[in-house]
């Protein structure tokens, strides 16, 4: 047997990976979006994503997770710039990936505890003479611990970009008089660009779909897709509504792959 035949053979467990846990699921959510509730085919969900009340969860959804996304991204390229520079970047790094293997809702839930009328936050406004505040179930505490649970996913293609921009590019355009800003503007931000898309893409594409966080953390008072789907599937029991906001936001998410599918080569020329 040849040695093409032996690779194939070893494709065979990813092929049945990739078609029970991500063909299948897509293949049953696209059948069960042109279902009603009583199990007819139907089109009037695609016809209801379309209405106001959707067409502005999906409004809040992309303006909060480019949001969501920007905040990473004014946070991370410094980190990820700074981590680079350090003597221990190995160490750091360890320090800024920990909290990715901590459970979603144990972190979430500590910021319930942080973000309390008796938190810790509150606790040291109240120190500094600020009085407390209502911190829960608004527009910043969501933000804010959307970019705290994302900012490792901005950081890390950013700091492997940077680490693997030839220091000799740098050097070059300071011997040539640039100022800092001027290399960093010309040179260091266009090379590393690969990195920032991918980092955009790991942060918006999952804030897309978010609802734990808006569930907890914002009170409901910020309404996405993600909850539409988390309220159409477990409370009204309309899978078919839910299935068909799921479609569409995966087709959402496929353009955006598509649109911003050329940075690792822009970055790496």
């Amino acid at each position: 047997m040849t040695e093409r035949a032996w690779r194939n053979w070893y494709l065979i467990p990813y092929g049945i990976w990739l078609v029970l846990f991500v063909v299948a699921p897509i293949v049953f959510l696209v059948y069960e979006s042109f279902l009603d509730l009583d199990g007819h085919w139907t089109l009037s969900n695609y016809k209801s994503v379309w209405t106001p009340i959707y067409l502005k969860m999906m409004a809040y959804s992309f303006w909060y997770a480019f949001l969501i996304t920007l905040v990473s991204l004014l946070i991370g390229y410094p980190t990820a710039y700074w981590l680079t520079k350090t003597r221990h970047k190995q160490l750091w790094l360890l320090l800024l990936i920990l909290p990715m293997w901590v459970n979603l809702l144990l972190k979430v839930y500590a910021f319930l505890g942080l973000f309390g009328t008796y938190g810790l936050a509150n606790a040291l406004l109240k120190a500094l003479g600020v009085g407390p505040r209502q911190l829960l179930f608004t527009d910043f505490s969501f933000v804010f611990v959307s970019v705290y649970i994302f900012i490792p996913f901005m950081v890390l293609p950013i700091f492997n970009a940077l680490e693997e921009l030839p220091p000799s590019l740098v050097d070059a355009a300071r011997d040539l008089g640039a100022s800092a800003w001027t290399t960093f503007r010309r040179v260091v931000f266009p090379l590393t660009l690969g990195g920032v898309k991918a980092g955009c893409q790991a942060v918006f594409i999952p804030a897309l779909s978010l609802f734990m966080i808006t569930r907890l953390i914002a009170g409901n008072r910020v309404i996405t897709l993600g909850t539409a789907i988390e309220q159409h599937f477990l409370v009204t029991q309309n899978w078919g509504m839910g299935a068909t906001i799921a479609v569409v936001l995966m087709i959402a998410m496929a353009v955006i792959v598509v649109l911003t599918g050329t940075g690792r080569k822009e970055g790496s020329r």
